[in-house]
């Protein structure tokens, strides 16, 4: 079955604020997700329980996963430089 894409408002709001070519590109591969959660390339973030990163580009995404709901849930997306900071 596939899973279920959401955005949390603040990763809603920092995907308008990118250029449409790079929504563009950072939309299509969180498509990729609902089929394979946890595709070649994904890391699991050090320190945390259940977050994980891919790249795209100059940007990280920052996700965690619901196994039992079948959900992906995008927490944050920005640049690598500004992403980890709280």
């Amino acid at each position: 079955m596939p899973y279920t894409v959401l955005l949390a408002p603040p990763a809603e709001r920092q995907l308008k604020t990118f250029i449409p070519a790079t929504q563009k590109r950072i939309v299509k591969r969180l498509k990729t997700l609902q089929g394979n959660p946890r595709p070649h390339g994904v890391k699991k973030l050090t320190g945390e329980d259940d977050l994980y990163r891919f790249r795209e580009g100059d940007y990280r995404i920052i996700y965690t996963i619901r196994d039992r709901e079948l959900i992906v849930l995008v927490l944050k997306i920005a640049d690598r430089k500004e992403v980890y900071r709280s």
